[in-house]
């Protein structure tokens, strides 16, 4: 049966304001135009509800927020009113309908209703899935074979550029290149369980986007997706991406369901999306240290090492690694550890001309705290040599002008000692009491600030999530694959086994506050005093007693920390979050020294 909006729906609304009940209510379909957030709100939306002939300023409240953003409800939808309020507007003699209930009739029309026929019964719409069925690449092929040159690239526009792209629109057709492909894996939660994976999307102007399918959609569109093959992609919706989680950049994420058309774009092979870059100083990667985002940096070479073998532990396979030594013009160098055939067959070719100083781009980077701050190459990564970049070209002139001459560091000499990897010299650079930071919630709006602090852990809650299931290669977050054994993200593989790490949270003191800090894997285990394998042993095998007397001897002992503060959002509430960043023991001789120069300074003042 063709869908329809209600004729004078506008008017029924209007005549009984505030209906007793839903009851009350008659058949009441209208169509949704304009459907934007109020003001910057993620939760609260306006739209016009439209009959065909009349409209009327209406607004959803926060429960609605799931259903826009799940694309359920979209912009020229239509939806069947199940209950409301008309309440008037201050100042002004027009209403606003508040709708308290509703129902999707039907997703979005391909343009808005506009009552030119008039029905006794209503006006009678057409909704675009019962046109005839064609894909949107065939349509743009047709429409092609018969068009002028100048048409043809009209007929090219109308496919929506992915930069336009918002959760809030319609129906909307992308033209678009896989570029990253991931595996088919399941996973389990308490909804259930399933299978789910994804794809890294590029169109022609370089615009990316990550497309995520599950379950039925997950199985259809696998072997459809090829690596690096072109598409026409449309009935997907979209939501605002998890900064945490997400591997391109892009404020939104897609998804894509059973319904959703995607179709390979016949002779579209001819465009290669231009790499995009979002480039960070090597002086400022200390903040993403154990950070799930991914970087990418730009740097000229310093040194090449030979290529390694390194021996995974859980099988014995080998696999070759390079590093390589990169600094940019913030007098700052890294190491980039690069693995299999980065490491074999660019690595080679940056060795052979390493005495030239060449200027590389990588893209995807991990970051990791190896001598403080280290990067690694993932599966996913791109490493260009000598790139046609204004970023290269004004690196290439500092280092010719000054750079070849400069003394430069470690990145991560700031954040270890000099003489021994404990932490302990830049324990007493920026040292505050926990009050400092607790009292002042807008540090780290911008950017993480970092601090010294020397506390007491003060308790270690034994029923929190202390630690996951981590690869043993690249030390990601891993999940059950499909069949057996647990699949990594990051290196695009499974394994049989898993390693466990820890990332915990515990409540630290001071004489003026206390405060909860995040720690992870390698401080932990100087904390604790054991790995997270060996506590999840113990708790297993010897008992709860054991697993929590094994967390009580961690309290009470002093530590200096390296902490990270940043803001972070929850449920639209700004947190602070703390995370220690470097640890070491307390050397009762140099914090007396520190003391007493601190007395010193308070005696000048």
């Amino acid at each position: 049966m063709a869908k329809s909006v209600t004729p004078g729906a506008i008017p029924m609304l209007l005549a009984n304001p505030s209906p007793d009940s839903s009851s009350e209510i008659p058949e009441i379909v209208v169509q949704v135009v304009d459907l934007k957030p109020i003001g910057t709100s993620t939760t609260r939306f306006t739209f016009m509800a439209s009959d065909g002939k009349m409209k009327i300023k209406a607004m959803l409240p926060t429960h609605f927020a799931s259903e826009i953003h799940s694309g359920n409800l979209q912009n020229l939808g239509l939806i069947r009113i199940l209950d409301y309020t008309c309440n008037a507007i201050p100042n002004q003699t027009e209403k606003a309908l508040i709708v308290t209930k509703c129902e999707v009739v039907c997703p979005a029309l391909e343009t808005e209703i506009k009552s030119e026929v008039k029905l006794e019964t209503g006006i009678v719409l057409k909704p675009k899935q019962e046109m005839v069925a064609k894909s949107a690449a065939q349509i743009v092929h047709e429409q092609r074979g018969n068009a002028a040159p100048a048409a043809r690239m009209a007929m090219t526009r109308r496919v929506h550029p992915l930069v336009s792209l918002n959760p809030y629109q319609g129906n909307w057709t992308i033209k678009v290149r896989v570029t990253n492909k991931g595996n088919l894996r399941s996973y389990k939660n308490a909804r259930g369980e399933g299978h789910v994976f994804n794809v890294e999307l590029t169109d022609e102007d370089g615009t990316q986007i990550q497309a995520t399918m599950f379950n039925e959609a997950a199985n259809k569109f696998y072997p459809r997706f090829e690596l690096g093959k072109v598409y026409y992609i449309s009935k997907g919706s979209l939501k605002v991406a998890n900064k945490q989680f997400k591997t391109v950049e892009n404020d939104y994420e897609m998804t894509l369901n059973e319904y959703s058309i995607v179709e390979e774009a016949d002779g579209e092979g001819a465009f290669i999306p231009e790499t995009k870059f979002n480039f960070v100083k090597i002086d400022q990667l200390g903040t993403y240290v154990h950070g799930r985002e991914l970087v990418d940096v730009i740097g000229v070479v310093q040194n090449v090492s030979s290529t390694l073998s390194i021996r995974r532990k859980n099988n014995n396979d080998t696999i070759p690694k390079r590093d390589i030594t990169i600094a940019d013009d913030s007098n700052k160098t890294v190491t980039v550890s690069l693995w299999n055939e980065l490491a074999t067959e660019v690595g080679q070719q940056l060795l052979d001309i390493v005495e030239t100083s060449p200027i590389v781009a990588i893209k995807s980077l991990k970051v990791g705290d190896f001598q403080g701050v280290s990067l690694s190459s993932l599966s996913k990564s791109k490493v260009l040599i000598n790139p046609d970049l204004p970023e290269a070209k004004k690196l290439r002139a500092w280092f010719d002008s000054e750079g070849k001459g400069t003394s430069m560091a470690s990145v991560g000499s700031g954040l270890i000692s000099a003489s021994s990897r404990t932490g302990a010299k830049s324990m007493y650079s920026d040292r505050v009491l926990l009050s400092h930071i607790t009292d002042d919630l807008t540090l780290g709006q911008d950017k993480p600030v970092f601090f010294s602090i020397k506390v007491y852990i003060s308790f270690i809650k034994p029923d929190q999530a202390m630690w996951y299931r981590a690869c043993k290669t690249c030390n990601k977050k891993v999940t059950e694959a499909v069949g057996s054994g647990y699949w990594c993200e990051a290196c695009q593989k499974n394994d049989a086994q898993f390693s466990l790490r820890y990332i915990m949270g515990v409540k630290v003191s001071d004489h003026s506050g206390e405060a909860w800090l995040s720690v992870f894997n390698e401080q932990a285990e100087t904390i604790i005093g054991c790995s997270a394998d060996e506590l999840d042993r113990i708790k297993s095998e010897e008992g709860d007693e054991k697993y929590q007397l094994k967390l009580k001897e961690a309290t009470w002992v002093p530590h200096l920390f390296r902490v990270s503060v940043a803001q972070t959002e929850y449920m639209n509430e700004k947190r602070q979050r703390i995370t220690v960043r470097a640890q070491a023991p307390l050397d009762c001789s140099a914090e007396s020294r520190y003391l007493l120069e601190e007395i010193a300074k308070m005696s000048v003042s």
